[in-house]
């Protein structure tokens, strides 16, 4: 196979997947984006692709190896095709600066994200062309595109959405198993009969992995978390959401674990990670459970979330202070990320080395701001080293603070959103203490 070539074909499908998702830029996109992604082509194809392999996909990873077939069969059927051999066999890429024609010839392959080489696809278009002769190939494809358009329009029209389901027909509720803590069933009861010989699903917007297909016929189905979270739990059939409710999977105090795909992850005890007024994960424990650090250093995931009261995204004070204090090989930037969990939204607040800043994404509530574009430097800080992190919220104007220095300030654009928790991302180890939310002189301090 000519890798040269088929990354053309790949950069021509993640194009067609930013369009379906709708979300801008992928340059400007955060981990929220691209679980925002994964969510999206699971729901379309049936098929979980992590957050991890999409970063890949898109450039944000490194990564020098060609996608599995399976991924790119998935990524097809989310671009609109039966698979990877129908995506190629039908999408035309015609010469242009750059682009690799098929001339049997090596070429370097160079992943998404590297703009020295592009994919057309626009017919004709004398601008993009190359001034060499075209091939007779290329001419005969032209004369195809006005057949194609029609065979499209037909299909389109045998496969408008049917008319919408009666919702008062079903009915769906769930149950927890344990009170708090994770790993956690729930056990979702549902009524779907009315569906007849439609698909029906029970999905959760944030816990992609418990998208499952259910039996119509059938009364149960069980469920397991194992992360803590605010979700969205729905029944569905085909497409339509027939039914949902809110599900809350608290962590019980504070939650330290190390995120593994697949697999359950790696959960601490608390008696291991719990210091004082917070939590910490040092290379002494990772050591214990045989946990390497190199080559790369494992995703270790501190969460706390309980309910809060009326506490929002627009009126609201967050304090915290935090540290990461490994930084050998590819944990050199130290990154961290601090979400602030929200039942309906998001808040993701990155953090790392002075010398990294340079590819930042800060996301709250709707508007994301990059450090490609604007000044995040603030955010970078020396995380051997305790380090504050403040936010303070008031009628939708958010300031973010770094060791009592301002480091940015925005409109949030979404409307308030109650919040339930946090979550802090790093590599390797890291450590967090003196966690609060304040809203005017009620004080919730985040305990073990």
């Amino acid at each position: 196979m000519n890798n040269s070539f088929e990354i053309n074909y790949i950069r021509k499908c993640l194009e067609l997947a930013e369009a379906r998702l709708n979300r801008g830029d992928a340059s400007e996109w955060t981990s929220y984006d691209f679980e925002k992604l994964s969510a999206a082509i699971e729901e379309a194809t049936g098929v979980i692709l992590s957050v991890t392999t999409l970063k890949r996909l898109w450039g944000k990873l490194k990564y020098t190896n060609m996608p599995a077939t399976t991924t790119l069969n998935t990524l097809a059927q989310f671009a609109g095709y039966a698979d990877w051999r129908e995506f190629k066999r039908l999408v035309t890429l015609l010469p242009g600066p750059g682009t690799i024609a098929a001339t049997g010839d090596e070429t370097t392959g160079l992943l998404p994200g590297d703009d020295s080489t592009s994919v057309n696809t626009a017919p004709g278009d004398a601008s993009t062309a190359t001034p060499r002769k075209r091939s007779k190939w290329t001419y005969w494809l032209l004369g195809l595109i006005p057949l194609g358009i029609l065979v499209y329009a037909l299909l389109l029209s045998n496969t408008k959405p049917g008319k919408p389901l009666d919702t008062t027909a079903f009915s769906f509720s769930s149950n927890k198993v344990v009170a708090d803590g994770v790993p956690n069933s729930v056990i979702f009861n549902y009524n779907a009969a009315a569906a007849g010989n439609d698909s029906v699903f029970i999905a959760q917007t944030w816990d992609i992995r418990r998208k499952i297909p259910v039996s119509a016929k059938e009364k149960t189905y069980t469920a397991i978390y194992y992360e803590p979270g605010y979700f969205k739990a729905k029944l569905m059939v085909n497409k339509q959401i027939i039914k949902e409710h809110d599900l809350m999977i608290g962590s019980g105090g504070w939650l330290a674990m190390i995120e593994q795909e697949p697999g359950t992850p790696l959960y601490f005890r608390k008696s291991e990670v719990a210091k004082g007024n917070g939590i910490e994960v040092n290379e002494a424990l990772l050591s214990a459970y045989h946990v390497p650090l190199q080559p790369v250093p494992p995703a270790l995931r501190f969460y706390n979330v309980q309910p809060l009261g009326d506490i929002k995204t627009d009126h609201f004070t967050f304090e915290t202070t935090l540290k990461s204090d490994f930084q050998q090989g590819t944990a050199a930037c130290q990154r961290v990320e601090v979400l602030i969990l929200c039942k309906n939204d998001l808040i993701s607040i990155p953090l790392c080395a002075p010398g990294c800043v340079g590819d930042l994404s800060l996301f709250a509530a709707g508007t994301a701001i990059n450090s490609r574009n604007t000044d995040l430097s603030k955010f970078g800080a020396d995380l051997t080293k305790w380090v504050k992190l403040r936010v303070v919220a008031k009628d939708r104007h958010m300031q973010f603070f770094v060791n009592d220095s301002a480091a940015a300030a925005l409109t949030i654009a979404n409307p308030p959103s109650g919040i339930v928790g946090v979550q802090y991302r790093f590599n390797g180890t890291g450590a967090v203490k003196d966690t609060r939310f304040t809203k005017d002189s009620a004080v919730i301090a985040l305990q073990q």
